[in-house]
Formats: structure tokens, sequence, C-alpha cells
């Protein structure tokens, strides 16, 4: 058995299929679940026979992401992305640019935003830099928030005029994801510099009421 198809059997022999319906409810999913919690897909994940190959290693993932009959299996391809990072390099954006678009909702676009598509950001700056920068005003409102949300593990070494770029491309969008990331980016920094992110704010009168208040949430 091929290893898609095998972490495919175990998730289904892993489920709950009593929780199942309420992780779809929670989630808001088309796509059904096998109802595997986090911890227990931790566990699947951790038993699985390691990966020697950066092109199986592709190939599952985008196996188990493009023929997902259950959300779960998105997850797993995640996870497994997130197992191997000495095989993330820039040939991978077209991939994350994907799975944001098709994925479509935040579970999956926090994650591949933070872990993925930052630290690619982090570690290839003047290659990525002018493609967030393209997300930024894309049409797509899942690759915008990528775009406001990818510094979020940045700290010190924040790019505020890529920051301040996404957020005042997207300051007056009345998407709720939108007006979420853009308060997370800032309370975020606020931990760097709250002054800038105080400052920030003034300056753009224009902010959200959400925006504004998750912004500011722990600055005095």
């Amino acid at each position: 058995m091929d290893l898609a198809s095998d972490i495919r059997t175990r998730l289904a022999s892993a489920g709950d299929p009593g929780r199942a319906p309420d992780m779809q409810r929670y989630m808001k999913s088309d796509m059904p679940f096998h109802g595997v919690a986090k911890p227990a897909r931790d566990v699947l994940v951790r038993q699985l026979p390691a990966l020697t190959s950066r092109t199986e290693w592709l190939d599952v993932i985008r196996r188990l992401w493009r023929e997902a009959q259950y959300r779960e299996e998105r997850y797993v391809a995640l996870d497994l992305l997130r197992r191997y990072p000495r095989w993330q390099e820039l040939d991978l954006l077209p991939l994350y640019e994907e799975f944001v678009v098709t994925g479509a909702w935040w579970d999956y676009v926090d994650e591949l935003a933070s872990r993925h598509v930052g630290s690619l950001l982090m570690a290839q700056r003047s290659a990525v830099t002018p493609v967030m920068r393209e997300w930024a005003v894309d049409e797509d409102r899942w690759k915008r928030r990528v775009a406001v949300i990818c510094q979020l593990g940045a700290k010190g070494e924040t790019d505020l005029r890529l920051l301040s770029f996404a957020i005042e491309a997207n300051v007056t969008d009345t998407d709720f994801f939108l007006r979420k990331g853009i308060g997370w980016a800032l309370r975020q920094y606020a931990r760097v510099d709250a002054e800038w992110v105080r400052a920030f704010v003034a300056d753009h009168p224009e902010l959200s009421g959400l925006s504004r208040r998750e912004a500011l949430k722990h600055i005095s």
C-alpha cells in the first residue's frame, strides 16, 4: 500500500463517528470529518514511516490534499509539510498558493501563513516579499489574509513596510477574516513595539473597530 492510501486507512480507523458531525459543524465545512482529534492525529503522524525522498514527500502531500474526501486528510498534508523543514524551499510557494486558494478557510490558511509562507519569507525575503505584496491586493481574500498575517512569528525581524502595505491595502475591506487578521498582526507586533502599533492605529482612523480592538488588546 502506498503511503497516501495508508494514511487514509489509518485516519478512518482512528476516527470517532460520534464526534465527526460536531467537528464538521464547528468548522462550517462542506467536507466531512472522520472525527480524529488533533492529539490522535499527532500520534498517527509520528507513527508514519520516515520519508527519505523529497519527491515522495511532495507526492504524498499533493495526493492527500488534492484527493481528500475527509478534512483530516488535508490536515495531515499540512502536518507532513511541517514535519520536514529541511525540504522547505522557494519552489514550494506555488503549492502553498494552491492550498490557500483551494483550502479557502482559516484553519488551513492560518497554518500555511504562519508556519510555511512566513518561514519562506524570513529565509528568502528578496524573492517572497514582492509576492506577498501581490497577494495583498489579490482578488482572493485568503491570499490577502496570508499577506497580512505571514509575519506573525517574525518578532523583531518584522518587515514593517510590508506589514503596513498589506494592512493599508485591505483596511477598508469589510470581510471579517481580513479585519480579524489585521488586528491579529498588529497585536502580535505590539509585543515587540507597542508604541509603533499605537501610532499606526492612531494614524489609520479607517481601521475597523474589530481591527482596532484586537490591535490594542494588550496595550495599556
